[in-house]
């Protein structure tokens, strides 16, 4: 299928106006890209994560049957996403998940490699699997603390082999038992570490807590050279955009948040490196305000509102704030925002795997599906034509 984009120009109203131009994409109807993994008659089934084994072929997918929580389903690709397993035995505790489970990769200090599930609320819970995903543990207690979403990402450390930091958020009501929600609403963004590779973790420590922004679901990246950690943060509050924070240091401290551009405005952001160390970043688009007018009306204009999105850029255009190469609509949600969270895998033939929910059927319950590209695909697409004129706000093109 030949791709047709348009061309997105963004007038961001600063107190110097000025407009920019960054090429959109859409694939969302090229159905040749996209498999279903699974479809359940009635039933929501939900927010997806995945792991790439070893052998850069096998993919393993666990999601909620329900919105958020539920009993927690299990698959398996042996093809990179081109077909899936039927739904595999899991132990008796994943019924009992409260949240959304989310799967890492780690490995010890004494080079055993693991596979971590994690479930949150309070109490934080996770499964361990040895043997890459063909037998797994019952749910367990981590500590006595909880969140949202939690443990919904991870970086490995540089302070020694077995080291890794993960990060979440809450808003008062699972950190603790019987916890509640503040008036007005705190959002607190917690990190936590490990140094056995996954098995234990430490006390949570708040990075960053705030009544008028409510930064949560963070994504890390790691820069090129190793050397700084990003975080791209969801604005649950609705009233800017996303935000970035950054440290220098292993996660030791961290810069103040700050806004990103409005094409990576959105939630869940999970980020990938392609071969060619240009980043894929996929998230749910989400650029409306609740206290702007203007934004909430030209939402609805904006080519991916309420779908599953994804930008394509390079770490220093997130240092330098500016707004990428390509903003790219990959599926099309029929309901709202009800959509995204994604697993996102590289093969080593350089195919992005996407693996999302979403109502993808217009009156249906949301199901689960792959969709897969190469960047080279996007950069062989000829010169666009035409024009998308739509208010933002920070952001440069070069």
């Amino acid at each position: 299928m030949k791709l047709q984009p348009v061309l997105i120009n963004l007038m961001w109203l600063t107190a110097s106006t000025h407009a920019a131009e960054i090429p959109f994409i859409d694939l969302a109807s090229d159905k040749s890209r996209q498999v279903v993994v699974d479809r359940e008659k009635g039933r929501y089934l939900g927010h997806v994560s995945t792991c790439l084994l070893d052998d850069n072929k096998t993919i393993l997918a666990v999601y909620p049957k329900g919105h958020g929580r539920g009993a927690i389903v299990y698959k398996r690709s042996t093809d990179g996403g081109k077909t899936w397993s039927d739904r595999l035995p899991t132990p008796k505790t994943w019924a009992t998940s409260r949240e959304v489970p989310t799967l890492h990769r780690m490995t010890g200090a004494d080079g055993k490699k693991r596979i971590i599930m994690f479930s949150g609320l309070y109490p934080a819970r996770r499964a361990v699997s040895e043997d890459d995903g063909k037998t797994w543990g019952e749910l367990e207690k981590v500590g006595d603390w909880g969140g949202i979403v939690v443990m919904g990402c991870h970086v490995g450390l540089k302070t020694g082999k077995g080291h890794y930091m993960c990060m979440f958020h809450d808003d008062g009501r699972f950190f603790k038992n019987e916890g509640k929600r503040q008036n007005p609403v705190v959002f607190t963004l917690y990190k936590t570490l490990t140094k056995d590779g996954g098995l234990t973790w430490s006390q949570p420590e708040a990075l960053y807590q705030s009544t008028d922004v409510h930064l949560c679901e963070p994504g890390i990246v790691r820069s090129p050279d190793g050397k700084q950690l990003a975080v791209l943060l969801r604005e649950n509050a609705r009233r800017k955009n996303s935000h970035v924070i950054f440290s220098n240091d292993e996660g030791k401290t961290w810069s103040e948040p700050r806004e990103l551009p409005r094409t990576l405005t959105g939630d869940r952001h999970t980020a990938k490196y392609s071969q060619d160390g240009r980043l894929f970043i996929v998230f749910r688009s989400y650029t409306s305000r609740r206290t702007d007018f203007q934004r909430r009306d030209d939402a609805a204009k904006w080519p991916t509102e309420g779908d599953c999105a994804a930008w394509i850029g390079t770490y220093d255009d997130i240092v330098k704030n500016r707004l990428g190469q390509y903003v790219v609509r990959l599926l099309d949600n029929k309901k709202g925002y009800d959509t995204t969270y994604p697993g996102v895998e590289i093969l080593p033939n350089g195919t992005f795997v996407v693996t999302t929910y979403g109502h993808w059927d217009k009156g249906q319950k949301p199901y689960i599906v792959s969709a897969s590209l190469k960047l080279s695909e996007l950069d062989r697409i000829e010169k666009p034509t035409s024009k998308i004129i739509i208010s933002g706000s920070t952001g440069d093109r070069k």
